[in-house]
């Protein structure tokens, strides 16, 4: 009986959403506008916080508290771009919110929660790539900001910007690796998701201990036992986390060129482009502090 609860969310996020209402209304200010840039990004705000509303109630309800931190987690990320507007004075396109809101929630509740990680081949693969994206995106505006400011001595070309942009998207996605790293290590959970292999090679293996590598190829089956007499056996040989540590940040790569190239192309021609202009935000003071164009 699921329904209390759900029913419980949203009979109190409707009641937020009318005090909200009422409060822009005497302030003359339309809803959407106060805190989001349209209706969808306000649509997917409340609906996907809906979602991580019942899921987290039935969470606490299972007794599965690993799931209802990643829940709360989802939470405290949905505002994180509202509070980067308030504090930064920007504003973020509509586009990049919905993309925010729906990347958080297919990353921590469709695939930690639901599992789809494991259950669906390739989801992993799509979330670092559009990580790999948006971080570019986030670096490239950061940097641009900058850029464009009289406080700052900066004068960065189209190609520097660009590169700065996929350095920052880089380093966030070696930073989240080691997050991972530590988590499996600290934590004994599973981040850096494993593989089953056939063949490998290594130095280990050399009997002379001279260094040489010792190729071990068509493995069919592994078997693993430990000190307390469990035996586990494997059809080949399992990776531990090196494959997909590898194959995340090589996706993160392709989707950090992919925008490094398009926010080369959007600054060469004096910020023209509906696709940039759609993942860059904007400072909303940028006429005090510009030296040219004022529109991103």
């Amino acid at each position: 009986m699921f329904w209390v609860p759900a029913a419980t969310v949203l009979t109190i996020m409707m009641l937020t959403l009318i005090v909200r209402a009422i409060h822009c209304k005497y302030q003359g200010i339309p809803v959407w506008n106060n805190i989001f840039q349209s209706k969808a990004a306000l649509g997917a705000y409340f609906l996907l916080r809906f979602f991580v509303l019942v899921t987290l109630v039935r969470s606490l309800y299972l007794e599965n508290y690993q799931h209802a931190f990643l829940c709360l987690l989802s939470l405290v990320l949905f505002a994180v771009p509202i509070f980067l507007e308030r504090n930064l004075k920007i504003k973020l396109p509509a586009t990049l919110e919905i993309v925010i809101f729906y990347f958080i929630f297919s990353a921590e509740i469709l695939g930690e929660v639901n599992n789809y990680y494991g259950s669906i081949p390739g989801w992993d693969t799509i979330l670092h790539t559009i990580n790999g994206f948006l971080c570019a995106a986030v670096g490239f505006a950061l940097v641009d900001m900058l850029n464009r400011s009289q406080r700052t001595k900066l004068h960065l070309s189209p190609v520097y910007l660009s590169l700065m942009a996929f350095c920052f998207s880089m380093t966030i996605g070696v930073l989240w690796e080691f997050f991972e790293f530590a988590g499996d290590r600290l934590m004994g959970l599973d981040m850096q998701k494993d593989f089953i292999v056939s063949a490998f090679s290594s130095v280990t293996l050399d009997p002379t201990g001279g260094g040489s590598v010792i190729a071990v190829e068509s493995i069919t089956r592994t078997t693993i036992e430990t000190a307390n007499g469990e035996i586990f056996s494997i059809n080949g040989y399992l990776d531990i986390g090196i494959i997909d540590t590898m194959k995340d940040l090589m996706v993160n790569f392709i989707g950090a060129v992919v925008f490094s190239v398009i926010g080369y192309f959007y600054t060469k021609n004096n910020r023209k482009g509906a696709i940039a202009k759609q993942f860059i935000p904007v400072v909303l003071d940028c006429g005090k502090e510009d030296t040219g164009d004022n529109n991103l």
